[in-house]
């Protein structure tokens, strides 16, 4: 087998409440961590059809996740979602191989928070100059993980990538990290194939 290339007039009361609400939806979206796709090394274009593949990862037994199970769920998912699609798994003569890793970079993020024991709307409403004694600010540490999935997308015949497909989002918790993980590659699964079914 070759070797392949080496490697997102409002009311006053609404007035007066506003910035509660945009408080509000601002951790909403916080929560919600997106997820982008960047797409690198277009060596050459989508200019025939692909309709079979191959997972080198699973061929050679190269594990692209720390852990194995995430390895084997990565694996399985790709394969199930390009079948849903259309395409067959051919390990003897693919019209395209891919290949899978991840970075997995666990990281800190500081949080500055006000520790003022008294209502917004009482003690300091009636004069916003006055000096509080009682209000600090409390700096808190939280880990997250910065998780991406990095999916190349090869044709063996001129041995060139057609494009290699980062999923980047973060992981707040161990318990997530699989929901995560399955999310970020069906976004990028799902960006390879718009790409294939537009030629």
């Amino acid at each position: 087998m070759k070797n392949y290339p080496n490697v997102q007039t409002q009311h006053p009361m609404f007035r007066k409440f506003r910035p509660s609400l945009m408080l509000l939806a601002a951790s909403f979206f916080v929560s919600c961590t997106a997820i982008d796709v960047f797409n690198e090394n277009n060596e050459i274009p989508i200019a025939r059809p692909y309709q079979s593949f191959v997972i080198i990862n699973k061929e050679i037994g190269m594990r692209g996740f720390s852990a194995q199970f995430l390895d084997e769920l990565v694996q399985s998912q790709i394969q199930e979602t390009l079948e849903s699609n259309g395409m067959t798994y051919d390990p003897i003569k693919p019209d395209v191989v891919i290949r899978y890793h991840s970075n997995e970079d666990l990281r800190q993020r500081e949080t500055v928070t006000n520790n003022n024991p008294y209502p917004f709307w009482g003690y300091r409403v009636y004069n916003p100059w006055i000096y509080n004694p009682f209000e600090t600010n409390r700096v808190t540490t939280s880990n997250y993980e910065l998780l991406q999935v990095i999916v190349d997308f090869i044709d063996p015949v001129q041995d060139k990538f057609l494009m290699t497909l980062t999923g980047v989002t973060e992981v707040s918790s161990p318990k997530t990290k699989q929901k995560k993980v399955e999310k970020t590659l069906d976004a990028v699964l799902k960006t390879f194939l718009e790409q294939k079914n537009q030629r």
